[in-house]
């Protein structure tokens, strides 16, 4: 229904490097595409992630510095840093429970109901749970080994796997971010390369909060675009099995 129209917002949406400061720039645009990013797909909708939008010139201007000196993050409007949240995963576990249980609140509960609540009760915890001396981590191996003898089944085994899960989920955000910015007529540009140590500590991020990537927004230049897009052959990478 509404496939030429994205078609559109992604032939359009490029990584725009140099930003016009002196055009005009709605701020509400960022706002919107926040909240259409919070909408974003995520793993067992935890919502492990946190978006700074940074609008302060001198936080901008520090944050340019520590993103060594790119253009696009010296001369955008606004920046937005993608962070994960994996630290909070225990309340956010209790959110969806609760919500559950008020959602099923004088209902006779199915099976399916129950599997929902033992899901964010029990599963979420067994998944999630970190301890300094790695009995959960041994536990989660364990119990990963001896189920997938017989079956398939998850393997978020260490801190590593609920790393790369939570990073993945921030990425979809931040796409989902990007492609709303081009349908409201401005550019964008993601970026991985910074300190993040530097960046943690202009943004006062706590110990456990990790960068996924920063995302410069703005009304791009023409020059602004350094190349023409190219990808590999298609055939190369869409694989039919």
């Amino acid at each position: 229904m509404y496939s030429s129209e994205f078609e559109e917002i992604v032939q359009k949406r490029r990584s725009v490097r140099i930003y016009d400061q002196d055009a005009p720039f709605d701020e509400t645009a960022v706002k919107r595409s926040l909240d259409r990013a919070i909408l974003s797909p995520n793993s067992s909708n935890m919502q492990l992630w946190e978006f700074y939008w940074v609008k302060k010139k001198e936080v901008r201007e520090a944050l340019a510095s520590a993103c060594l000196g790119q253009s696009a993050a010296k001369t955008a409007n606004n920046l937005i840093v993608f962070v994960t949240r994996q630290d909070r995963w225990k309340e956010h576990a209790k959110w969806n429970l609760e919500g559950l249980n008020k959602q099923f609140e004088g209902k006779e509960l199915t099976k399916r109901d129950k599997r929902a609540l033992d899901y964010y009760g029990k599963l979420m915890p067994l998944v999630y749970r970190h301890d300094p001396f790695g009995v959960m981590t041994l536990l989660r191996r364990m119990i990963v080994f001896y189920q997938g003898l017989t079956k398939p089944f998850l393997r978020i085994i260490n801190h590593g796997d609920q790393r790369v899960m939570t990073h993945k989920s921030c990425a979809l955000a931040a796409q989902t971010f990007m492609l709303s910015m081009t349908a409201e007529g401005y550019d964008t540009c993601p970026m991985e390369g910074f300190d993040r140590k530097l960046v943690s500590k202009i943004l006062n991020l706590p110990a456990a909060a990790e960068i996924t990537m920063i995302v410069a927004c703005g009304k791009g230049k023409e020059e602004g675009i350094y190349s023409a897009r190219t990808r590999v052959p298609n055939e190369e990478v869409i694989v039919v099995v």
